[in-house]
């Protein structure tokens, strides 16, 4: 069965974003060292794409008439009215994510699912236990605020690490399994990890 992984950057202090949705602290490390073929290697291992509409609204944005993910699916969570890019697998949803995991799985075939972000979105995806593993890469930069990695309103039960590697002599990938559910593939958190929107 698919994971359902976050492949995310983070900066040191716990942010995926400024407040004003600004990158530019992370595209000065995109060239470096490992990250390209990071990300081609997990992707080579994605079948399905999920984003929240804010995410979705930045690609539009900053990559207009550009769709980065061609031939596959990819599922946008919001509450908003957006048209889908030409030729784009685009489907747009509301509602709570584990109505829709079943298809998000049979999307994804032999492959995983990626849950691109942001935090808001992949945290329900916690609280349902659906998060499987965090791909994290810490970047070597402070932002002070912004948009968390994951924000969570109670602890999690302890991650397991897996694999850590250093990007560009600089950069640090950590993937972290979620602990599974007795007889089950999924995910475990606290019961009382609330709701933080989406």
């Amino acid at each position: 069965m698919a994971d359902f992984q976050y492949y995310v950057a983070s900066s040191l202090d716990g942010f995926i974003a400024t407040k004003e949705d600004d990158l530019g602290w992370l595209l000065q490390f995109e060239e470096a060292e490992g990250v390209t073929e990071s990300y081609e290697d997990f992707m080579a291992g994605i079948g399905c794409i999920v984003m929240g509409g804010q995410t979705y609204r930045w690609l539009m944005e900053h990559e207009p008439g550009k769709w980065p993910y061609p031939g596959i699916p990819c599922w946008i969570f919001t509450h908003r009215e957006y048209a889908a890019p030409p030729g784009a697998d685009v489907t747009f949803v509301r509602g709570e994510v584990e109505e829709f995991a079943p298809d998000l799985i049979a999307d994804a075939g032999d492959k995983n699912v990626w849950l691109v972000g942001g935090g808001n979105l992949v945290a329900q995806f916690a609280r349902a236990g659906l998060l499987d593993e965090m791909i994290v890469t810490l970047i070597p930069v402070a932002l002070g605020s912004g948009k968390r990695l994951l924000p969570v309103e109670s602890p999690t039960a302890p991650l397991e690490l897996s694999s850590s590697r250093t990007l560009g002599g600089a950069a640090v990938e950590l993937r972290y399994r979620f602990p599974a559910r007795a007889g089950s593939a999924g995910p475990v958190l606290p019961d009382h990890v609330g709701n933080p929107g989406s």
